[in-house]
């Protein structure tokens, strides 16, 4: 486990520096920060940048030369004593464009944002949307315009919004800043809707990008922006006196009382887990690690063993826990079940566990390490089918913060009964030891090649021993590779992969975002297979 973190730090640490020392020096010749100083100048003192996605488009996008973080930095940061979602532009990577994932990633921020009222900031500096892939960025339903359509609910939701243009601002990209609340902007930046070589083409007309959409203009001409700054620092300072001004709102409802550690050293974690097929541990010990003073209270302990219910604190905040347990046990009445495996009895249990925490308000934690639900003839007999979408419903219908860590597998229906992404969790974690798939590597790897051998087969075509063999490398290795957490991170299928001893801060800060938001809709789980 030391090793995977090590490795993921020195990943981290090589995306960190977005387009690289050329890219930071045309930055800084310009007279502007980069996207990361820019975050750092602007929020407290010594407070931590809680980034998320920084593996965004990791291994992707390499025949353009990669879009190293995926061209953004979003993240939650502490603004004069206040915490705010931050969406910068990274104009050392392709001048900021928009490649698919940027889209997606900047609209996984607003989502957050939306769900948990965080009040946002926006630094721009993006020449718009990265053409060569145009068409994976701009007309869907989830593409490029949906960042403006969050834009207004935000607005209409009362969610305060302020954008800051620090560079480049063109074409539909001209309109974020535009609908947000405060709209700033330094000297030497562009606002328009065309450059000038585009309004030349398009209408005849020649016209230097600062008479078009320059600062000074658009502060006393079109009178569109609110505050024309001469730099950086004297925008971001500005910015700060802002968000300093604005009153409080109401927080959530769920209880709190004063934080305490756990009673055990949170990075025994790594001693404790193991991710072998095989391999065994009581995901009790890991719980005893993660949350105030390794208190839990389960939840009939004596039924449903391989998932493990309870209530505790996580920073003070009351939780519900539902994990799954990776040692072999047996039933009261005889049975031996598998670690891991969600059986009948668990599924119940754990639907009736949610149900209660939602009518309590206690925010629901899902922790990961599930191979699926159990198969066979006993399982089908006991129910498994009804059993399981009990519970996949209650998933979707909880209203109070789900927050979801995969340490482990995450496979099949399994992710989906324990809060995957498609479950709507206000954050979604990973250790570096996660795995995502539809199903475990060897089976995977055993039916793919089986199906592509038949079709050799049918084809005519027949493989050596040595052929055959090669083959089934080839496509364990490659779905060995589709599984793996960075894998994962890379396509935003989860916001933030944590070293495992940062669970219980991870947790900790979600649990402080999502009592933001005051409202809990009424629960109602409409018909329940029983």
């Amino acid at each position: 486990m030391a090793t995977f973190v090590r490795e993921l730090r020195e990943q981290e640490k090589a995306i960190g520096v977005g387009g690289g020392a050329t890219g930071i020096e045309r930055q800084h010749a310009k007279g502007r920060l980069t996207a990361r100083e820019r975050i750092q100048a602007l929020i407290d003192p010594g407070t931590p940048f809680f980034e998320l996605a920084i593996l965004a488009a990791f291994g992707m996008y390499e025949e353009w030369g990669g879009a190293p973080a995926g061209a953004v930095v979003t993240g939650i940061g502490t603004v004069c004593g206040r915490q705010f979602m931050v969406i910068a532009n990274d104009a050392t990577v392709k001048a900021g464009a928009f490649f698919p994932i940027t889209c997606k990633k900047v609209l996984r921020a607003q989502i957050i944002a939306l769900e948990n009222r965080i009040p946002t900031i926006y630094l721009v500096d993006s020449s718009g949307i990265f053409l060569p892939l145009q068409e994976d960025v701009f007309p869907d339903q989830d593409d490029f315009g949906r960042v403006y359509y969050h834009n207004a609910l935000m607005s209409a939701r009362g969610i305060p919004q302020m954008a800051a243009i620090m560079g480049n601002c063109v074409a539909g990209g001209a309109y974020l800043p535009v609908m947000c609340d405060t709209l700033l902007m330094t000297e030497g930046s562009a606002l328009s809707l065309a450059g000038p070589a585009l309004v030349k083409a398009a209408i005849g007309q020649e016209v230097t990008s600062e008479e078009l959409g320059g600062a000074r203009m658009h502060a006393a001409v079109s009178g569109t922006i609110d505050f024309r700054e001469p730099d950086d620092p004297a925008c971001l300072r500005r910015i700060r006196a802002l968000a300093g001004a604005m009153g409080d709102r109401p927080r959530g409802v769920f209880d709190r009382q004063p934080p305490a550690p756990p009673a055990y050293d949170s990075s025994e974690i790594h001693g404790i887990f193991t991710n072998t097929p095989a391999g065994q541990y009581d995901v009790r010990d890991v719980i005893a690690r993660v949350v105030d003073r390794s208190e839990f209270e389960e939840y009939r302990a004596e039924y449903g063993l391989t998932l493990v219910c309870g209530t505790a604190r996580i920073n003070g905040f009351a939780i519900g826990i539902v994990a799954n347990q990776r040692i072999q046990i047996r039933r009261a009445d005889g049975p031996m079940e598998f670690g891991g495996v969600i059986y009948a009895e668990s599924a119940d249990k754990a639907a009736r566990f949610m149900m209660q925490c939602n009518q309590h308000l206690i925010p629901l934690v899902f922790l990961h390490d599930v191979s699926g639900f159990m198969v066979g003839k006993e399982a089908e007999a006991s129910g498994i089918i009804r059993a399981g979408a009990k519970m996949v419903n209650v998933v979707s219908n909880s209203v109070v913060p789900k927050i979801t860590v995969i340490m482990g597998g995450s496979f099949g229906a399994g992710n989906y009964a324990l809060c995957g992404k498609a479950f709507g969790p206000r954050f979604i974690f990973a250790w570096p030891t996660a795995q995502y798939a539809v199903m475990a590597g060897a089976q995977a790897a055993k039916t793919l090649a089986d199906i592509k051998l038949k079709q050799l087969e049918r084809e005519g075509k027949t493989l050596s021993e040595r052929d055959r063999d090669a083959l089934t490398d080839s496509i364990r290795r490659t779905y060995a590779a589709q599984m793996d957490a960075k894998y994962a991170a890379a396509r935003l299928w989860v916001d933030k992969i944590i070293d495992p001893a940062e669970t219980r801060s991870a947790i900790g800060t979600a649990l402080e975002i999502a009592n933001l938001n005051p409202d809990v809709p009424p629960f109602n789980v409409g018909v329940l297979q029983v």
